[in-house]
């Protein structure tokens, strides 16, 4: 096993790009080509700082604040009354932990979950949160080498999969992009199908918003009506 083998396999495995780095690997190698610094995982905390400046027989150093604090183990959780079904946090899991449709209600398998928190910035919702599984247990006190075999063996069928739909992909574009030819090849001017079909995606995902939106101020205001309620009721009667 190699410098780099043995580094990637001294991470936690969350994939959560906060080194800096697009996956553990990159990142594992990245100090073995010593290009990077042992403090840049925060899942990881101080001791897999100390797990890895053991192999690396570098000085042990605090994690570094520019990539992010120690903190509990979180994962994924969605709040189906508000998920509209958009499908965008489904490409961003690194280990497919998140499972759904289009227009249909997702789901977090919190067994294949590690937390990286990648779906977070694609919701157009916000109703993702992340919650806290190992109360006051952090880095590896929160992490076991058994889940995080688990993690790194998931994102590898991702990126299988990834890889094995690849092809599959590139000739619809390119069908798609023959076919967009042969629509203006005598100087059409209809719009090409790819904007077509980009903004009738935009329509639906606006419209989805604009429901949920509605919805959520609806659910405010009856909880504001209900609070209000409350305090009528328990105020003193004047006599």
């Amino acid at each position: 096993m190699n410098l780099s083998d043995r580094l990637l396999a001294a991470l936690p495995q969350t994939q959560c790009t906060r080194c800096g780095y697009p996956d553990c690997a990159h990142y594992a190698k990245a100090i073995a080509e010593e290009s990077a610094d042992i403090n840049q995982c925060p899942p990881g905390g101080q001791a897999g700082i100390e797990r890895l400046a053991a192999i690396t027989g570098r000085p042990v150093g605090p994690l570094n604040p520019a990539n992010g604090t120690e903190t509990p183990r979180h994962v994924a959780w969605i709040d189906e009354s508000w998920c509209i079904g958009c499908t965008l946090c489904l490409p961003v899991c690194p280990t497919d932990a998140i499972f759904g449709s289009n227009k249909h209600m997702h789901s977090v398998i919190e067994a294949h979950c590690t937390g990286c928190g990648l779906c977070l910035p694609v919701c157009p919702v916000d109703c993702i949160e992340m919650e806290n599984i190992t109360g006051d247990f952090t880095g590896w006190q929160a992490w076991s080498a058994k889940e995080a075999d688990h993690a790194r063996d998931r994102y590898a069928a991702h990126r299988s999969r990834l890889a094995e739909q690849a092809p599959e992909t590139q000739r619809a574009h390119t069908a798609q992009a023959h076919s967009e030819t042969a629509d203006t090849t005598f100087g059409e001017s209809a719009t090409p199908k790819s904007i077509d079909e980009e903004s009738r995606k935009k329509s639906m995902v606006q419209a989805a918003l604009a429901r949920a939106q509605a919805l959520k101020a609806k659910t405010i205001g009856q909880k504001d009506m209900t609070i209000l309620s409350d305090l009528v009721r328990s105020k003193p009667k004047m006599h």
